[in-house]
């Protein structure tokens, strides 16, 4: 971020989020208190710890950083307790880690997989070069959230379930374990609305078959060889270039990958995308993916009855 950039978030940008998260959370007093509980979360995720696996291990992935880390950790510690299967964390690097953030890592979880910025940069510019991809190039700079698709699955095979960090597991699983096992199609979470910002007309069009309406990529699988990275260069710049820029696009874009295809979506009722506090009071899902509102649960309760 440039010197300009950075005095213009801390004077304009930052502000402006905190005084939305005011409003948005029913006043100060309200933020104040899922803030202090944010606080304690991340201090209380650095005692966690998963032993290594013994047995052959399937591979679990997540985007990650220094920011985001105390949201990965909960999420990969409380799925480890539930699991039915052994898994291995694959921790994909967004750009902020060290060596000291690495050795954390590998002491909270031992046997876990790291792949640096530096060796998928390498990867990037062979499999996916800026002058034959330059909206994906764009996009993965400026829009972290691309990086799901690009950096997880670039230059790869196999099938790969990528989990969001802001997800917390109460009970095995089944579903998702038995995915992970055997995987044959497309595998997704639930959303209660249609999450694209984009119109489904026109990722219609440019799909050329049927757009499932609730998809949810909080936890995304998806066939690496299956990703057709020129149709994703060519539908980014369409739907920018129409419809303008969105925070959803990762989320369109898979729906997009998978258009008239066979998926599965997660009982939405044991993976529930944005629980009510009653839920989280009294969990009875396995999976609870804190989007929007159901933040402040997540920082002020939920998190707690992990440990």
């Amino acid at each position: 971020m440039s010197a300009i950039g950075k005095i213009a978030y801390h004077l304009y940008f930052r502000p402006r989020s905190w005084f939305n998260n005011i409003n948005k959370f029913g006043g100060l007093t309200n933020a104040l208190k899922i803030e202090n509980g944010r606080k304690v979360m991340v201090k209380a995720s650095q005692d966690l710890f998963v032993d290594a696996p013994s047995t052959p291990t399937i591979d679990i992935y997540f985007l990650t950083g220094k920011k985001y880390w105390a949201l990965t950790a909960f999420c990969m510690y409380s799925l480890a307790q539930v699991s039915t299967i052994p898994l291995k964390p694959v921790f994909i690097d967004d750009g902020s880690f060290d060596e000291d953030f690495i050795k954390k890592i590998k002491s909270q979880f031992p046997g876990c997989l790291i792949k640096l910025a530096a060796e998928l940069e390498l990867i990037i510019s062979q499999k996916l070069p800026a002058d034959k991809y330059p909206y994906l190039n764009k996009k993965r700079s400026t829009y972290p959230h691309i990086k799901k698709l690009i950096d997880v699955h670039i230059g790869s095979t196999g099938w790969k379930m990528v989990l969001d960090s802001d997800m917390l597991f109460f009970k095995p699983p089944i579903e998702m374990c038995n995915w992970l096992k055997a995987p044959e199609q497309p595998f997704f979470l639930y959303d209660l609305i249609t999450s694209y910002h984009y119109s489904l007309a026109l990722m219609e069009e440019l799909a050329g078959d049927k757009i499932n309406p609730n998809i949810n990529v909080g936890a995304a699988g998806l066939k690496s060889e299956n990703i057709d990275w020129d149709k994703l260069e060519y539908w980014v710049k369409i739907l920018e270039e129409k419809e303008g820029t969105s925070y959803l696009l990762e989320q369109a874009l898979t729906a997009m990958l998978v258009a008239g295809k066979e998926i599965t979506i997660a009982d939405k009722d044991d993976y529930i995308v944005m629980p009510d506090k009653n839920e989280v009071e009294r969990p009875t899902a396995a999976l609870h993916h804190y989007v929007d509102a159901a933040k402040e649960w997540y920082y002020k309760k939920a998190w707690k009855a992990i440990i």
